[in-house]
């Protein structure tokens, strides 16, 4: 992983609708019955990830390759980064600690389509800033590590991927806005219901462990 972020702009003008869904893990159906709910159109809405796509459901490589499709964007996840480091030889145990074991079980076919994907991973950005009318909205996986957001200021890739100090520090009473836009979108860190904390929602509703997927509208 590069020591700063990668930033990506979406211009939200673009869709008619814009959603966010929380992590998916595999779990494709839960994600397919979310959107039909809400009437999802392809070819004019756009759905927007917190990452973490894959590992410990079971349909990981159809969750990956949506980073294909033109309807959909994603922020790299923690569990995006383990496969990108795995495939490179780096911290293989971590990644099987965590679910990755799918992939070491895939015929060599499968194992092809899973390697072109997780490498297409790689060029992910971690943050993602959409101009919607609705505010300016950020999503990353799981923190955007200062207090005030500025496009492309140099933050730790690592801390937006991994941390959880800030969520911590709000659930200790310690809850502070971050300036520079209207709205942040994280994951990562499983709750039970969607929790808000100052312009914070944390949207991780822990589907893959017997819980429900998050899926909001931003625009």
């Amino acid at each position: 992983m590069s020591d700063f972020a990668q930033y990506k702009q979406i211009d939200g003008s673009k869709y008619r609708r814009i959603f966010v869904v929380g992590d998916v893990h595999g779990c494709l159906q839960q994600l397919n019955r979310a959107l039909s709910a809400q009437h999802f159109q392809k070819h004019e809405d756009l759905l927007v990830s917190v990452g973490d796509l894959i590992d410990r459901g079971e349909h990981s490589i159809s969750c990956l390759s949506l980073i294909e499709q033109p309807w959909f964007a994603s922020v790299r996840g923690n569990h995006e980064q383990m496969a990108i480091d795995a495939l490179k030889g780096l911290n293989v145990p971590r990644w099987l600690k965590n679910g990755g074991d799918w992939f070491y079980k895939l015929d060599s076919a499968k194992e092809s389509i899973a390697r072109e994907l997780i490498a297409l991973a790689d060029t992910l950005p971690h943050i993602i800033e959409i101009q919607s009318n609705n505010g300016l909205m950020v999503i990353a996986h799981a923190d955007y590590p200062l207090n005030r957001y500025e496009y492309g200021q140099p933050v730790d890739a690592n801390e937006v991927v991994w941390s959880r100090q800030r969520i911590a520090d709000s659930n200790a009473g310690h809850v502070k806005p971050i300036t520079g836009a209207e709205s942040f979108f994280f994951g990562h860190t499983p709750v039970e219901n969607l929790q808000q904390f100052a312009n914070q929602y944390y949207i991780d509703t822990g589907v893959v462990f017997g819980g429900r997927l998050t899926l909001l509208q931003i625009q």
